[in-house]
């Protein structure tokens, strides 16, 4: 028998525009990637961070489509079952602005917009029907590779010593 995987069905949900930069997103976003959707929502929640409230909306609004879509479609997801697949901020559109400086001049500075992305997904258990392939006979092939690597390498050659002037 062969392995049958499912197709992981993924959903997501983005919120573009938010008045941050990308770094700022990103360090919490990074606190959620592949935790469970409870865990994730939790820790989110709790984030004294300033975009946390902004990606706790994104992570319920993907949550909301993966139920949706699979009452539409007809799919049997457990929404208890998700987990946060990906969560990336992209960096948006520039605002240029201009900031006053002394002697008459000015200063020219960037207000960054990002684009905040987060992705769900179920996980899926693989059913496995082969038994796994027998490992000694792969070691030797392992041996040998390793052995014609330190044989090709070729001597390593002194480097000319330059000769004092006298």
């Amino acid at each position: 028998m062969a392995k049958t995987v499912e197709k992981i069905r993924e959903f997501r949900a983005e919120a573009r525009f938010q008045r941050t930069s990308p770094q700022k997103a990103k360090l919490v976003l990074d606190l959620i990637k592949g935790l469970r959707v409870e865990q994730a929502l939790n820790t989110v929640h709790f984030s004294t961070k300033k975009m946390a409230p902004i990606v706790e909306k994104v992570l319920r609004s993907a949550i909301q489509n993966a139920s949706y879509v699979s009452q539409e479609q007809g799919l049997d997801v457990d929404v208890d079952n998700l987990y946060v697949r990906t969560a990336i901020a992209n960096e948006g559109p520039r605002m240029k602005r201009i900031r006053p400086a002394p002697m008459g001049r000015a200063f020219r500075y960037q207000r960054r917009l990002a684009h905040i992305i987060v992705t769900v997904a179920e996980k899926v258990a693989v059913v496995q029907g082969a038994p796994k392939a027998d490992a000694s006979a792969a070691a030797p092939v392992a041996k040998k590779s390793a052995a014609k690597k330190t044989a090709a390498k070729p001597a390593a050659k002194k480097a000319a010593t330059k000769k004092a002037a006298k």
